[in-house]
């Protein structure tokens, strides 16, 4: 027991609209009759619900994130969300570095390194991912990919209090197929170790390194009571209220670490 309070962080992803305000909702409601208070909890959904989630989850356990910004505070980029209008917005944290970003859009891990700084730049926290493609755990490279995507993505200043790392296999996101207990502790611990490297020893001890892909109720207590797994980035499954609230029960009555 390592002491390091679990995450379960929900990802909307380009999925919700108004109508989805109920999830919210119930979510909220189930936290208040029957607490989970081993765990945190953060859901974040679309940029155009930011504003009316803040609302709905106003008063509840539940934290409000978003899953991208540009790394200038503001200018002429049509389209683009800065860090500073996502924390106006209500959010308390940002995604940088999905693999859909970086597949879909050809994010280096420049570019996730600048998110990452512009996120602390508004007082907010950072949830860096890193993974690899099942083209490359086939060739052995795991370790390798997530080590350069670890140096090239995280600020020289990150802080355990105000970074997450989220470990998402790209294979198994979305796949319904995820890595052995065994794949993860390998891959986790090898994070935190390359997280001593680069923070130091202390902060490696305390910033949290979260599994993703495939995550849903029926696997919670398998995968997130690996060691060196300190919670959850969650899909599909943090859509509907009784599936989010289902991981989170994992913890419930465990303790934190």
């Amino acid at each position: 027991m390592r002491g390091i309070r679990p995450l379960v962080a929900g990802n909307w992803k380009m999925h919700g609209l108004g109508t989805s305000s109920a999830e919210l909702r119930s979510l909220k409601d189930r936290l208040a009759e029957a607490p989970v208070p081993e765990a945190d909890a953060i859901v974040c959904p679309p940029a155009t619900l930011l504003a009316r989630a803040r609302d709905v989850l106003a008063g509840s356990a539940v934290a409000l994130g978003a899953q991208d910004c540009h790394p200038l505070p503001s200018g002429p980029h049509t389209g683009d969300i800065s860090a500073e209008m996502l924390a106006d917005a209500g959010a308390t944290a940002i995604i940088v570095g999905h693999s859909e970003r970086r597949t879909d859009y050809g994010e280096t891990d420049a570019l996730v390194n600048a998110k990452a700084k512009a996120a602390f730049r508004a007082k907010l926290a950072a949830i860096i991912c890193v993974g690899e493609t099942e083209l490359e755990r086939r060739q052995g490279a795991t370790l390798e990919v997530v080590r350069r995507q670890l140096q090239g993505s995280l600020p020289r200043g990150a802080r355990a209090r105000t970074t997450v790392i989220a470990y998402e296999p790209v294979w198994a996101i979305g796949t319904g197929l995820t890595p052995t207990p065994a794949d993860v502790a390998e891959v986790h611990g090898f994070i935190r170790g390359e997280l001593g490297q680069l923070l130091g020893q202390t902060e490696a001890s305390l910033l949290r390194i979260l599994y993703g892909g495939s995550v849903k109720p029926a696997n919670a207590s398998e995968l997130l009571f690996v060691p060196d797994v300190d919670g959850a980035l969650v899909g599909g499954a943090s859509l509907k209220a009784s599936d989010f609230y289902g991981i989170l029960l994992a913890y419930a009555g465990r303790g934190a670490g």
